[in-house]
C-alpha cells in the first residue's frame, strides 16, 4: 500500500523533511551498533588477579581482530593489536595530535612494502588498568586511518592468552 501523494507544496516539503528526520534517526540508532561491532572494546575493564596481577580482556570484533580504545598520554586512541608489528605504529597525523616526538628517521617494512618512519616514544600507554611506560614507537606517515597498531614493543611487557573470542592481557607487578 502506498501513502497518498500530498497535494500542496507545503505538504510535499513536510513529507520530505519527515522522511529525512526518520532516516537520520535510523542512522544514529544503527551507527552505535555498527561502532560496537567494529570496536567492541571501547571501554576496557580490568580486574585484579589473586596474585596481584592486572587482567584486561579484549573481545574479538566481527572481522576477527582485537580492536579497542587505549589511552596514550591520557588521550583516547583506537588500536588494533598486531603481534607482527615490532613496535607500536602510529600514523603521522595521530602522532602530531598526541604531541609525540619525531626522532631519527628509519626504514620500516610494512604490509605495503618498505617505508620511511620516525622513531618515537610513548610516555604512558593505558589499557584498562594496565599501564605501560616509556614504550618505543614508530611514526609511519603512510599508515592509513587514525588507529594505532599495538605492536610487540608494548605487548612484550605483558602476558597474553587467547581463548575463543577473548584475549586476556596480563600485567604482573
Amino acid at each position: 500500500m502506498q501513502a497518498p501523494e500530498p497535494t500542496n507544496p507545503y505538504g510535499k516539503t513536510f513529507a520530505i523533511i519527515a522522511w529525512l528526520i526518520v532516516m537520520l534517526m535510523l542512522y544514529l540508532f544503527f551507527q552505535d551498533t555498527i561502532d560496537k561491532q567494529l570496536n567492541p572494546n571501547q571501554q576496557l575493564n580490568s580486574v585484579q588477579g589473586s596474585r596481584g596481577e592486572t587482567r584486561t580482556v579484549l573481545i574479538r570484533n566481527k572481522s576477527g581482530h582485537y580492536v579497542g580504545t587505549a589511552l596514550i598520554n591520557d588521550t583516547p586512541v583506537d588500536f588494533m593489536l598486531d603481534t607482527g608489528a615490532t613496535t607500536v605504529a602510529i600514523a603521522q597525523r595521530t602522532a602530531e595530535k598526541l604531541g609525540l616526538p619525531f626522532g631519527a628517521q628509519i626504514q620500516v617494512n610494512t604490509a605495503n612494502g618498505l617505508s620511511s618512519a620516525w622513531r618515537s616514544r610513548i610516555d604512558r600507554l593505558q589499557l584498562g588498568d594496565i599501564v605501560l611506560t616509556n614504550i618505543p614507537a614508530s611514526i609511519v606517515p603512510n599508515l592509513g586511518g587514525t588507529e594505532i597498531l599495538l605492536g610487540m614493543s608494548a605487548l612484550k611487557q605483558l602476558e597474553f592468552h587467547q581463548q575463543g573470542n577473548q584475549l586476556t592481557l596480563i600485567q604482573h607487578r
